[in-house]
């Protein structure tokens, strides 16, 4: 693992409320369906329906595709305790998907904790990152709230509320975007990683803003557009959008990552995969 490629994927600010969804993740196999002892009809009707990132399959692979970017690693449930100011201006950033405490994401998530499991660790830390949001400031919190983030992590409550606020907020507005687009897996996944590393607010570089670039170059396959060369436009206009901040100026996990997959062909996003990130190799099998 190369520690210091850790969280180089600041956030834009990002004002959001808070919806309660009850979404949990599952891992599920990648070899799932070809293992499932159905019939041939019946095996490929489940087959043909498990089309998008949300399919629990795909899903896992995302999950891996963006912890080697942000962690460079693979473990990604071994983020959850992660936590750390990496000196971007937006305070602490933590978790699986690298929730700020100056983005207000960090706020909704131990808002959402709380509502779920009165009591715990983070609790007593509510007033401060209230105080604290939309700055990088650490009034309040400190080397306790570091601690109890920590302790919060073991708790599998703590846990679910990370997996559901992440699916909330970035995975799955990336999804259904993707599938008004008529774009397959791969695409909404460059949606996905798009939304976590730019996040979907008004600025030029938000993940709408990069959308509309892309629009002006291609047609979405809804549109009668062509799903390579529509994705080739959103993945340049993605570029450009990295190379507006200094902490973004590394665009492998476009380069050496999604364009690979993209021109393989494997708009499915079928293992194995192999790809580079920050130059470090992976592999899912």
């Amino acid at each position: 693992m190369n520690v210091p490629h850790r969280r180089t994927t600041a956030r834009r600010t990002r004002i959001v409320s808070r919806t309660l969804l009850g979404l949990v993740l599952v891992a599920m196999p990648v070899t799932a369906y070809a293992a499932t002892p159905h019939a041939g009809a019946q095996q490929s009707q489940q087959v043909a329906a498990a089309t998008g990132l949300d399919d629990p399959a795909k899903k896992e692979i995302a999950m891996k595709l963006v912890s080697s970017a942000e962690n460079s690693s693979l473990d990604w449930k071994a983020q959850y305790k992660y936590i750390e100011d990496i000196g971007d201006g937006r305070g602490y950033t933590a978790g699986i998907i690298g929730f700020c405490s100056g983005t207000h994401d960090m706020l909704d998530l131990v808002e959402l904790y709380t509502a779920r499991v009165p009591g715990n660790a983070l609790a007593k830390y509510l007033p401060a990152l209230r105080k604290v949001d939309g700055t990088d400031s650490h009034s309040g919190l400190g080397s306790g709230f570091v601690s109890a983030w920590k302790t919060a992590a073991k708790d599998t409550a703590f846990q679910t509320a990370q997996n559901d606020e992440r699916d909330r907020v970035y995975f799955d507005p990336a999804v259904k975007q993707g599938k008004t687009d008529g774009i397959g897996t791969l695409g909404q996944f460059a949606y996905y990683d798009a939304i976590v590393m730019h996040g979907d607010g008004d600025d030029s570089t938000s993940f709408s803003s990069i959308r509309k670039r892309a629009l002006a170059k291609a047609k979405t396959p809804a549109q009668g557009g062509n799903e390579t060369t529509y994705l080739n436009a959103f993945l340049d206009a993605r570029v450009w959008a990295m190379q507006q901040e200094e902490a973004h100026s590394d665009t492998s996990r476009v380069d050496t990552e999604q364009r690979v997959f993209l021109k393989a062909g494997n708009l499915n996003l079928n293992p194995p995969l192999d790809w580079k990130v920050y130059g470090d190799p992976f592999h899912i099998g």
